[in-house]
């Protein structure tokens, strides 16, 4: 893949975001908002977000699919299209849509593309922060073009500092994170948004996040720009993340040593 596809993907979220999405922060009608499922909000930026890079996307590389997450709640079997050979784009047009729909920050715009099954480029951006992250597999990521490393990066003092999404979780298993909280550090209660808690991983804002649900437009950009960036994402039981997987649970960490040690502190080893 060129790096003008690179910088083509990311102008494509920036773009969307300034004429589609941040004209509607804030300035959403009742009309605006609905649910495609109890609790679960869409509004008309993520539909209209999700039409405008669909099209380019498909343009961008002519022959490729895209399964996007709005698209995915009108037909269900676009899914399948995960394990497919050739290019399959996974988009979510507003990642937090309700926070943008209740009018906080953060929300996301990402994307993640798949070569013959496997994970081979990603892309998130927070609009509000002006801050993009992109990543190629086997070229590394980069943060607002620059290339990224988490292990070059200052780690705060004192404990780990990390996200436990812990509202999903099995009542059991619940209760074994919050426990091993008090021995981590500092847990953190999320920013309901996967796309702006993939960033600060990679700036080291926190050292790791724990999810439960694994929503492939959740958390395939996001994965792919930590494990190019040095950080590891695995299943609880250590096998390695893939969107088409339905398996629960999911533990991003900056690198080898504190995945380990979160897991063994919060999940019992």
């Amino acid at each position: 893949m060129a790096d003008r596809l690179r910088d083509e993907v990311g102008e494509l979220l920036r773009e969307t975001a300034a004429e589609v999405v941040l004209p509607l922060f804030r300035h959403l009608d009742d009309a605006d908002v609905s649910e495609k499922a109890p609790g679960d909000l869409v509004t008309v930026a993520d539909q209209r977000a999700e039409a405008k890079i669909s099209a380019v996307l498909r343009k961008l590389r002519p022959g490729s699919v895209v399964v996007g997450e709005e698209a995915v709640a009108e037909d269900p079997s676009l899914l399948g299209h995960l394990r497919d050979g050739g290019d399959v784009w996974l988009v979510d047009p507003v990642d937090g849509t309700g926070n943008f729909a209740a009018g906080r920050r953060p929300f996301a715009l990402m994307v993640a593309l798949l070569s013959e099954g496997e994970l081979t480029a990603a892309w998130v951006l927070d609009p509000l922060a002006d801050t993009l992250a992109d990543a190629r597999r086997g070229e590394g990521s980069r943060l607002d073009g620059r290339p990224l490393r988490v292990a070059d990066l200052a780690v705060a003092p004192g404990g780990l500092r990390g996200t436990a999404m812990t509202r999903f979780l099995p009542p059991g298993t619940r209760e074994r994170v919050e426990a091993g909280g008090e021995r981590i550090g500092e847990l953190l209660p999320g920013q309901h948004c996967a796309g702006r808690e993939y960033l600060d991983l990679l700036t080291r804002e926190q050292e790791f996040v724990l999810f439960w649900r694994t929503l492939p437009w959740d958390h395939a950009p996001g994965v792919l720009l930590v494990r190019e960036a040095g950080g590891v994402a695995r299943r609880f039981d250590g096998t390695d993340y893939h969107p088409a997987e339905d398996g629960r649970g999911l533990l991003v960490a900056a690198d080898e040593d504190t995945w380990t040690e979160v897991r063994d502190t919060l999940l019992g080893g």
